[in-house]
């Protein structure tokens, strides 16, 4: 994050996600609780972002693909029938 302008806010969390934020940090797995927050964030974002160009991707093919195209597509690959859908 070197180089990056950084903005200190203050938010309110539940308790529990406190306590977990700090027990990251305490085994290693993130910086500060600021650093898994962040990335926490992030990763919220870039899930947004992959819904939104999933939705453009469907809107510009004519949606999701349909029953019989999805069995056409297995039978290409040679994926047996799908069960418990």
């Amino acid at each position: 994050m070197r180089g990056m302008t950084q903005a200190k806010i203050a938010i309110t969390l539940p308790q529990d996600l406190v306590a977990s934020a700090r027990t990251a940090v305490k085994r290693g797995r993130a910086k500060s609780v600021s650093a898994f927050i962040a990335t926490a964030v992030r990763e919220k974002v870039q899930a947004s972002d992959l819904q939104t160009l999933l939705a453009e991707m469907l809107a510009e093919t004519g949606g999701p693909p349909t029953a019989a195209e999805r069995a056409e597509t297995r039978r290409a690959l040679g994926l047996g029938k799908r069960r418990g859908r």
